[in-house]
């Protein structure tokens, strides 16, 4: 496949604008966002195809037909989008604009330093209540530790498949391709559990997701190991070595990469077992260091956050300027 000098500009501006700008509040709340429209359709078939006295054939059948309806209406959608918004310099900023909505670059950033800022300055019960917005696990008991511990995981993961994962898949095929990506991946934050309720129902959105993240999750590893050369204290070795040790015993095909590398980079250990809905889930750990982590060691860990998201910006412009000429 040969990649475009518009999809990179494409994905490039996207993430410059979201970098700069976020999703503007005045917009959300004029008109909400992509990823609400992509949720409210998801929860309709959920409602309609997930009946609690189902079968399992029926719920898996259901769920089947979930995914591929999330993805048609979806992939149709930006399709006819693109298509109306042509390759003109109006165009490309309409696109653009779309495609930053898509990757979650700063407002990541801003979650997790709430989770920091919170640590160091209101409290555990109120850092709690912070990282319970960006993790599933159950947070009522975490200490300190167990607090940083989480939001630096959920720092690593959402790297990949936040901000690398709809980046790649803009930069093969526009916004279709990040928009396609995004509908699974919000099909699989709301379906793709393996409890109860959506264990039959959500399985194929589950297999989907973690087939269309095997690629960015390996790539956000190179980032931040990257990234980890360039930060003073961080160590693009250990980076390295804690990926290739420890990246293929987490329990997800794809979150043991960016959490071992960052592991790796800044001397922590994470993962481990951790609690969802009151059952205590086994898992390996990533990295050999400390596993006492303060609010001090989430900034660092947003600190090589933030390099890698340079590093990938440095990349594709690279790559622009390769195709260019």
């Amino acid at each position: 496949m040969i990649i475009s000098a518009f999809t990179l500009a494409l994905a490039l501006a996207a993430l410059l604008l979201e970098g700069f700008f976020s999703y503007p509040p005045k917009v959300y709340a004029a008109i909400g966002h992509p990823v609400g429209w992509i949720g409210a359709l998801i929860k309709l078939l959920d409602d309609k195809l997930n009946a609690s006295g189902a079968t399992p054939d029926a719920k898996r059948n259901g769920g089947i037909a979930t995914i591929a309806i999330i993805v048609v209406v979806t992939g149709a959608v930006a399709y006819f989008f693109s298509d109306w918004a042509g390759h003109g310099i109006i165009g490309f900023v309409l696109l653009a604009a779309v495609a930053s909505s898509l990757v979650a670059q700063r407002s990541l950033y801003d979650h997790v330093e709430e989770v920091a800022r919170a640590l160091q300055l209101e409290g555990l019960p109120a850092a709690r209540e912070k990282v319970g917005k960006l993790v599933g696990r159950d947070t009522a008991e975490l200490d300190e530790a167990g607090v940083a511990r989480a939001a630096i995981e959920s720092l690593a993961e959402n790297f990949s498949d936040g901000v690398v994962a709809p980046t790649f898949y803009t930069v093969l095929f526009g916004v279709f391709g990040g928009a396609i990506y995004k509908a699974v991946n919000t099909a699989d934050s709301m379906i793709g559990h393996k409890n109860e309720k959506y264990r039959v129902f959500g399985e194929a959105t589950a297999k989907l997701d973690d087939l269309l993240n095997l690629p960015a999750s390996r790539i956000s590893a190179v980032w931040l190991a990257i990234a980890a050369a360039l930060t003073p204290g961080a160590d693009w070795r250990g980076a390295k070595d804690a990926v290739l040790r420890d990246a293929s015993r987490h329990r997800s095909p794809n979150a043991g990469w960016p959490e071992a590398a960052v592991a790796g980079a800044l001397g922590y250990k994470l993962a481990g077992p951790r609690v969802y809905n009151g059952e205590t889930i086994e898992d390996a750990t990533m990295g050999n260091g400390r596993s006492e982590l303060n609010f001090a060691d989430v900034k660092r860990a947003l600190t090589l956050y933030r390099k890698a998201c340079f590093v990938q910006i440095g990349v594709l412009a690279a790559l622009l300027l390769l195709v260019i000429w």
